[in-house]
């Protein structure tokens, strides 16, 4: 069965956002970070538009190894780490960088045999609390893993809990505060990695040796109080659809299911091919903005799982087949994610793989 929706990727606006992130790096290495099959927009497709960054990161040993079988020659890290055995001899085997983050983690690493020259990013809890070692743990850890391994390739890693507020500036330096010590002590001057996209765009000072850019690669905002394109970024994703019936409503004729919206006055509606089977947030509200034929409108009454509807007041040549846009170019991810009172990185996200991708140059 045909269904319009479609999920236009611009592999060209991906190329872009990148540059956007090296303008603000200058130095610092890039590792993409891919996880989540590319915050939803595809993981091999959108490597190969990233393929000149310094390295990509990943959730799962499936998605690395996925690059790796695809001949990407990077450094690819799993930023969980590892949780057997098994995937350590894994990690070996496809000359994978691995975060180790727990003391269960380290007893695995030390009770392997290694081979080769271990790539390894220590990540530790300097106030997000949910990964990593204690501060104070660092360098016990450090030690055992030198002890292991003389001449393993070893990172110091955390990550920011509020670097996208810029009220929260006094907790950012905390982290940093806890940070310092650490690798101020070490003998051998320690690469780090601290900036997420938050941190790239708002402290430049935490930017050190690798950046771990994620929601401003696909063209989103990290920010609170600007969009992407304030940003200088491009949208990568726009989700498309098409009205596939048209109703003409009398007044206080109810619309969907729940019968939520009320018409005032005659008023003509469309029927969108989308819903919330297809990724679209079923909480948007009426109100939520849609573009038809180009021409901003809103939406009315409650997401079904396969279909929305839009008002078409006032809005003239438009009708069965017209073209829809729910998220991307001419209409940010971030006014959606607004009304629906969630943020982008779930829309992006949360896309069903039921929704076609297109790869497109512009």
């Amino acid at each position: 069965m045909y269904r319009p929706i479609r999920a236009l990727i611009d592999c060209t606006a991906l190329q872009h956002n990148l540059s956007v992130v090296r303008n603000h790096t200058h130095q610092a290495r890039i590792m993409a970070v891919v996880k989540a099959d590319a915050y939803g927009h595809g993981l091999l497709r959108t490597a190969q538009a990233l393929n000149t960054v310094d390295g990509f990161a990943v959730l799962e040993l499936e998605a690395a190894i996925q690059l790796r079988e695809a001949g990407f020659k990077q450094p690819v890290l799993l930023l969980e780490g590892f949780f057997s055995a098994e995937e350590l001899g894994m990690i070996d085997h496809y000359r994978l960088s691995t975060v180790i983050h727990s003391h269960e983690q380290l007893s695995l690493l030390l009770a392997h045999k290694k081979t080769g020259k271990p790539d390894l990013f220590i990540k530790i809890n300097t106030g997000m609390n949910r990964l990593g070692f204690k501060s104070e743990e660092g360098n016990y850890v450090l030690n055992r893993i030198k002890q292991w391994c003389s001449d393993a390739n070893t990172t110091l890693m955390t990550h920011f809990s509020c670097a996208d507020d810029a009220r929260q500036t006094d907790q950012v330096n905390q982290q940093l505060d806890l940070f310092a010590p650490l690798y101020a002590k070490r003998e051998n001057n320690l690469p780090q990695t601290l900036a997420n996209s938050a941190a790239i765009l708002r402290y430049p000072g935490t930017h050190a040796d690798w950046v771990r850019p994620g929601i401003i690669l696909y063209g989103a905002s990290p920010l609170p109080d600007k969009t992407g394109i304030e940003l200088g970024l491009r949208p990568v994703m726009t989700l498309t659809s098409e009205i596939i019936a048209v109703q003409q409503l009398d007044p206080s004729d109810r619309v969907g299911y729940g019968g939520q919206f009320i018409a005032d006055q005659p008023m003509r509606i469309g029927v969108v091919a989308a819903g919330y089977a297809d990724g679209y947030p079923r909480h948007a509200p009426t109100g939520t903005p849609v573009l038809v034929n180009g021409q901003r409108t809103r939406l009315i009454g409650c997401i079904s799982m396969d279909m929305l509807t839009i008002d078409l007041s006032g809005i003239g040549g438009v009708g069965v087949g017209s073209p829809v846009t729910l998220w991307g170019e001419g209409l940010p991810v971030e006014e959606i994610a607004k009304s629906a009172q969630t943020i982008s990185y779930e829309l992006l996200t949360a896309r069903s793989s039921r929704v076609p991708s297109i790869y497109i140059y512009t």
